[in-house]
Formats: structure tokens, sequence, C-alpha cells
């Protein structure tokens, strides 16, 4: 009897973790943000549903490309609850990717969202990398019309390997997933991560690191 207790609590216990381990759902039809409220909550305040309009939940610009005139040749227009009030509770976002010829969409996480990118136009290399201690990279090329899978957390890029614009539209489970660039949070940090520190991490002279600080 005490083996069988022992084993519901176990099984209780891993469906509370999964429970806690994405967005709760909501317990209304909606609750369309109200970015005026200054009440402080894990995602935002519901609007009056009496003063929803269609508005609440319409979103335009996606059909228009982004601007990828900077150093890393890619522009990612956004869809999440701050673009879109009507997405608060709903567990999901989505953002347009523009790729320069050869541009990059640098390695990044989201630390609340999976991710389902689909191409539009052109062809991407797309890749993440696994947690330690394997730190494997799994990687393909995609064309037009190719799904792929990031797996929440992990660190993941696409590269435009086309000598054209490419196009990607990708889904993510968060109303708000949050983004991680690697280089912009490790070299751009404010105050600084000390050189000292990064130069020992990234086995590296420290001269290196102060270069790498002043393009951040």
């Amino acid at each position: 009897m005490a083996t069988q207790v022992a084993l519901l609590v176990i099984v209780a216990l891993g469906f509370c973790c999964l429970a806690f381990a994405f967005e709760p759902k909501p317990l209304q039809d909606f609750c369309v943000a109200d970015p005026t409220s200054s009440a402080r909550v894990n995602g935002l305040v519901c609007k009056n549903p009496m003063l929803v309009q269609a508005n609440d939940f319409s979103f335009s610009g996606l059909h228009l490309p982004g601007n990828t005139t900077n150093p890393v040749g890619s522009r990612v227009t956004p869809v999440t609850v701050t673009q879109l009030p009507g997405l608060n509770t709903l567990g999901i976002s989505m953002v347009r990717i523009d790729y320069a010829p050869w541009g990059i969409n640098p390695p990044h996480t989201h630390p609340r969202a999976t991710e389902v990118l689909t191409v539009l136009e052109g062809s991407l290399q797309v890749g993440f990398v696994t947690s330690n201690p394997e730190n494997r990279h799994i990687t393909k090329v995609l064309q037009k019309g190719d799904v792929f899978v990031f797996p929440v957390g992990l660190i993941h890029y696409q590269h435009n390997v086309g000598y054209g614009n490419a196009v990607a539209i990708a889904a993510l489970s968060s109303q708000n997933p949050g983004v991680i660039t690697i280089a912009n949070a490790v070299f751009g940090s404010k105050p600084d991560i000390g050189s000292d520190i990064l130069a020992k991490a990234f086995q590296v002279d420290k001269s290196i690191v102060d270069q790498l600080q002043t393009k951040f």
C-alpha cells in the first residue's frame, strides 16, 4: 500500500511540473491586455470586457518587408501581446523575419517559448544547440514551405544561404516569449561583465574581449 501511495505522489508531482512549465490556460473567453494599468501581475491586467473592440484582436503590417540594412542583415517584426493586446493569457505569438542575402538572425534563445518557423521565401540554414554536456548542433537547410522547430530555451539561429532576400514566419508558444541574443547579452550587458571573466570563459586574450565589448 505504501509503495502505491508513493507511486501516486510521484506521478502527481510529475503532472504538477508539467502544468507549471507552460503558461496557464485562460479562465474566460479572453483577457485583452490593459497596458494603462499600474497593477503588477504575471502577464497583463485584463481590460473591461465591455470596452473590448475588434481592433484589440487585430494587427496589420506583416505584409511589409522589414528593413535589413543593419550589421546582421535581418529584421524581426514581432506580434506579441505588446503589439496585439488580445493575445494576453492565450499563450501564443508570432514574428515575421526578413533576411538580406547572406543575412543572419544571430544565435539567441526564447526563455519562455518553443518556436515553429516556416520559410515563405528563399533558403535558410537553421540550427539549434542542445544543452550541456553534449552541446550537439542540429542543423538543416530549409527551402520555401519547409518548417522547423526550435525547442524552448535552446540557442538557435537562421542564416540566409541564398543570393536573394528570404522571409520566414514563426509562431511561439508564449504571448511574451522574450529573446536573449547571446552576443548582445554577453558582450553588451550594462554594466559590463568583467573582461577578465569573459577572457577566461572564452579562453581568449583580454584584448579580444575588450574589442568585442566596444562593438556592442
